[in-house]
């Protein structure tokens, strides 16, 4: 089992900054990759961020790619997403989800075994 547990989110305005968290523990050694995945209301969970475990491979979804970058500290078992020029289209719950098999579709929230409670990003124009 691995839980996760997000932190980092809040109301910021339009061009603004945020970094969230998401802290790992129990069976880490089993993570793959850790994903960020957000939903807005009325609209369905969409893949944000993936970041291998091993750090090596980073992929983003095009509504992010340039504004949103996706790390990790395997000493501390976090990873994180730094968000820079926010949104208002950006505002979401935002979760992280481990990824414990080995799957081909990384950006589908399917793949991925474990999930963060969420935190709540509002971005305000």
């Amino acid at each position: 089992q691995v839980q996760l547990v997000e932190s980092g989110g809040g109301l910021v305005q339009a061009g603004d900054s945020l970094r969230l968290s998401c802290l790992a523990s129990g069976r880490t050694f089993s993570m793959l990759a850790m994903g960020w995945f957000r939903q807005a209301p009325g609209k369905e969970r969409e893949f944000v961020a993936r970041i291998d475990w091993s750090g090596i491979r980073t992929y983003y979804s095009d509504s992010v790619k340039g504004r949103f970058t996706i790390s990790k500290d395997n000493a501390q078992n976090t990873g994180y997403l730094q968000m820079n020029s926010l949104k208002p289209e950006d505002t979401a719950v935002y979760y992280c989800a481990a990824q414990l098999r080995w799957v081909n579709a990384i950006a589908s929230d399917r793949s991925y075994d474990a999930w963060g409670q969420g935190t709540q990003v509002t971005v305000s124009s």
